[in-house]
């Protein structure tokens, strides 16, 4: 993956969620999370169970300087549900890394965590970038 290739999104593009998943890639987010802040976007991090295997939540937290959305249980604030909020505002959803399972999940409509219920209901686009060790 490469982070500098990845992160140029059209100037009116200022809401990204990134998503990210279990894969040794995920180091990677990291990077990507402060250049996509440095551009002047406002980045939502989603991560799969998996994923904080990989890299703990609070790292992309303080990068992205919003909270990290792990669990549908995170979303105890308000009576809307926050994944459906996260659809709703993205301007584009940017899986990375995409791993083998999060492909399979949205080709066959799997809603079991928010990354995949977000990439279900936004209407924004959604960019793959494939796991790669």
């Amino acid at each position: 993956m490469s982070a500098r290739k990845v992160v140029r999104i059209q100037p009116g593009a200022k809401s990204v969620i990134l998503g990210v998943t279990g894969s040794i890639a995920a180091y990677k987010s990291a990077e990507l999370v402060s250049l996509l802040v440095k551009q002047g976007h406002e980045v939502f991090v989603v991560m799969t169970h998996d994923a904080t295997e990989f890299i703990a939540p609070l790292t992309l937290q303080t990068l992205s300087k919003n909270p990290v959305t792990t669990s549908f249980f995170d979303e105890k604030e308000n009576w809307r549900p926050g994944h459906i909020e996260l659809a709703d505002r993205a301007n584009l959803l940017l899986i990375a890394p995409a791993t083998a399972n999060i492909i399979a999940e949205l080709a066959h409509g799997l809603a079991g965590h928010p990354l995949a219920a977000i990439a279900l209901a936004t209407r924004a686009p959604i960019l793959l970038e494939i796991a790669r060790g």
